[in-house]
């Protein structure tokens, strides 16, 4: 049964980012051919990127703009106007946190799918490296055999047999098929003399990916941070609150539109090569790969033949033939020469183990393997990790200016609580109904004067040490009028109904002790009472 083979099919947002105009420093148009060696590719890139910068200034310049119009607002503002509308700042802040909370759920899905993208590039290139390596020893191995170990069994053979012409002729041939070996295995491609190493590439790029991961982590949870803190400082109504919101705004800001320069950047030139793979790879491997080698690996079409399968059938059949002749001289040698036959059984276990690595290094050699491992690098590369790219800068824009926005939400806030402690300040100090008019109006010779409570407190303390004795007039003092009222009405009187003194109002409420210790007052006692409360 046929297996589907899957070809590498470009995603239709990267030739959108593929379009996008490339210009250098000079503003020129450049070429948007995939070229990172070239001084002027590099330049349209950190023009991409200085986007962020661009976007920064803007936003930083309409903050001005918004500052220098509110407080000349506030300046002009009409002296009835001290209880500002702030349903419309609250509901412009409860619509800036959510606008944060979806751009931060966009920024961990985008996160987490650049990441995946590449980690999988990263497991390709460690398992295309070791499948070189793997080749390298193997071919490496298999030569070594052959010239070390051969040869020397092969020069042995040659002292005994000097006697045998025709055991010479079949030495002669060995030697022969020895040598189309040799040059069949230098023919192979010998990885060691690249100068790209796959797994140093796979390294450095995972480091990179770590601290970019992290870094994105970082602003994602300082923006939940950002919009938590804003909720108390609204709640709070704290200036505190408020300050130390617009210093993390800020530092958040300035990463979102930094993160959207380097994103757009990133994500543009990944396209450029995500459009063309195959161009680029063949031009980078060409000091050492052929371009026949290339296309077969690169594309693995079963109309390709394989560049090395003439040479590897070469090293199949000499060693087929060499078998063959070593078996010959074991069966007609071994009564006549006793002494070659150690010589004979080394050539053949070495000849075992070359067959074993050539089998071994025709499965690696074959485009499949490897092809597999460069189509997972590109799905990784250019689906999840330019999809990821896009929805991290969709995130970083979205950031930027509902943080923008919070901004301007934080400053017309700061000028509402302004206003309201302006409102307090303004407050007629001299009202009768202000409390603190009351406290701030209070009579500095009263200071030392005790309260009622107190006074009859300490009364009804001295009276439970010393309890004065109750005269003629005291025990017959008739309640008063509305007293009397109260006790038609209600059947008891309230403890709220004590007689008042000296005109003064009473307190809230009396207690039965405090009711006694009045009762039992003396004349002299009450009207020391009146001279005390008397202003």
């Amino acid at each position: 049964m046929a297996i589907a083979r899957l070809d590498y099919v470009a995603p239709w947002w990267t030739y959108w980012l593929h379009n996008f105009p490339h210009f250098n420093f000079l503003f020129q148009s450049v070429d948007s051919t995939f070229r990172p060696e070239e001084a002027s590719y590099q330049q349209s890139l950190i023009v991409l990127a200085c986007a962020g910068a661009i976007g920064l200034a803007l936003s930083l310049l309409t903050l001005a703009v918004y500052l220098v119009c509110l407080f000349c607002c506030r300046r002009s503002l009409d002296e009835e106007t001290k209880r500002p509308d702030t349903c419309c700042v609250m509901w412009v802040a409860v619509i800036t946190g959510l606008i944060i909370c979806s751009a931060v759920g966009v920024g961990f899905y985008g996160n987490s799918e650049t990441n995946d993208g590449v980690y999988q590039l990263t497991y390709s290139l460690y398992h295309a490296n070791h499948t070189l390596d793997s080749i390298n020893s193997l071919v490496e191995g298999a030569r070594s055999n052959v010239e070390a170990g051969l040869k020397q069994h092969l020069e042995r053979l040659d002292e005994i047999f000097a006697t045998k012409i025709e055991y010479l002729q079949a030495l002669r041939f060995l030697q022969l098929m020895v040598n189309n070996i040799i040059r069949e295995l230098t023919a192979l491609p010998d990885i060691s003399k690249s100068k790209i190493d796959l797994a140093a590439i796979a390294d450095q790029t995972a480091f990179i990916e770590y601290y970019r991961w992290l870094t994105y982590l970082l602003l994602l949870i300082l923006d939940l941070v950002i919009c938590l803190v804003m909720c108390l400082g609204i709640a709070k109504q704290s200036q505190c609150l408020l300050i130390t919101i617009i210093g993390f705004v800020i530092l958040s800001l300035v990463l979102s539109w930094a993160a959207l320069g380097s994103g757009t950047a990133t994500a543009v030139g990944t396209s450029d090569f995500c459009v063309s793979p195959n161009k680029f790879i063949v031009n980078q491997t060409k000091d050492f790969l052929t371009a026949d080698v290339a296309h077969y690996y690169l594309f693995c079409s079963p109309n390709l033949q394989n560049p090395f399968q003439q040479s590897l059938t070469i090293c199949q059949r000499s060693l087929t033939t060499m078998q063959i002749q070593i078996q010959g001289l074991l069966q007609f040698s071994k009564p006549i020469f006793p002494t070659a036959q150690r010589d004979l059984l080394g050539i053949q276990r070495l000849l075992n183990s070359t067959e074993f690595n050539v089998h071994q290094l025709t499965a690696l050699l074959d485009c499949r393997g490897i092809h597999k491992d460069y189509l997972d690098a590109l799905m990784g590369v250019c689906y999840d990790g330019v999809e990821g790219l896009l929805y991290l800068s969709l995130f970083s824009l979205l950031a930027a200016c509902a943080l923008s926005a919070m901004l301007c939400v934080i400053f017309r806030l700061w000028t509402l609580m302004g206003s309201r402690e302006k409102e307090y300040n303004d407050i007629d100090e001299e009202d009768p109904f202000n409390p603190q008019a009351r406290r701030l109006s209070f009579n500095p010779r009263r200071s030392n004067t005790h309260s009622f409570c107190s006074y009859i407190s300490s009364l009804g303390s001295q009276a439970s040490l010393h309890p004065p004795p109750q005269s003629q007039s005291n025990s017959t003092i008739q309640p008063p009028e509305y007293m009397n009222q109260s006790m038609l009405f209600g059947g008891t009187p309230r403890y709220e109904n004590v007689p008042l003194i000296g005109g003064g109002s009473p307190p809230p409420s009396y207690s039965p002790s405090m009711r006694t210790t009045y009762l039992s007052m003396t004349d002299a006692q009450i009207r020391h009472l009146r001279t005390d409360f008397q202003v």
